[in-house]
This record gives structure tokens, C-alpha cells and sequence, in this order.
């Protein structure tokens, strides 16, 4: 019996190929994530891109990441950020800063 090749082995979990079309989590990207419920629908859109074949492993493994790092700063923004009288926002100082406030400049 000869021995068989990765290359002759079938694809157990191959999904036809479709024309080019715009991955569907480009556009809930291009918004902007915002809130836990923003992520969510992001994560959501990549499985069925990654799976339809829309998106390369390589984007997907990034985007992962990323966002990996985005909850991360969340975090770490919940448990040691510090709340002005003013608002309800934290804000976590990452270096020591002697520029003004973010809000005291123009949008």
C-alpha cells in the first residue's frame, strides 16, 4: 500500500468557493467598536467570514488579537483608571502627562 501525500488527502471541511464579496465584518469595523455589544457583532461577523472563506486565518488570527488587547485595556481602564468628579468616565494615564486633558481639545 503506498503511502498517501498531504497533497492527495481529501478536505474534510472544504467550503466551495464563492465569488470575491465583501467580507460582512468590514463594515461593523469601519464603524468603530465602541461597546461590549460593537465586539460582539465584530467576533460574530469574523467566524462566518473566516468560514465562508471571505477573510484569510492570517486577517482573522490578527483581528483576534487585537481585540484580545482592546478587552485587555478595557480592563485594566475598569480596575485602575481613575474617575474625575465631573464624570462617570475612567480614565487610565498610561505615562505621566503635562499636555491638557484630551477634552479641552477640538474634536
Amino acid at each position: 500500500m503506498s503511502k498517501r501525500s498531504k497533497k492527495d488527502a481529501p478536505l474534510s471541511a472544504s467550503v466551495p468557493k464563492q465569488p470575491e464579496q465583501q467580507p460582512k465584518s468590514l463594515p461593523i469595523a469601519a464603524r468603530g467598536i465602541k461597546t461590549g455589544s460593537d465586539f460582539a457583532k465584530l467576533m460574530s461577523a469574523m467566524m462566518t467570514d473566516l468560514i465562508e472563506g471571505s477573510i484569510t486565518p492570517a486577517v482573522g488570527n490578527a483581528a483576534c488579537n487585537a481585540g484580545g488587547k482592546l478587552l485587555k485595556v478595557v480592563e485594566m481602564q475598569y480596575k485602575y483608571g481613575t474617575q474625575s468628579p465631573s464624570s462617570n468616565v475612567r480614565i487610565l494615564e498610561l505615562t505621566a502627562s503635562s499636555e491638557p486633558e484630551p477634552a479641552a481639545l477640538p474634536k
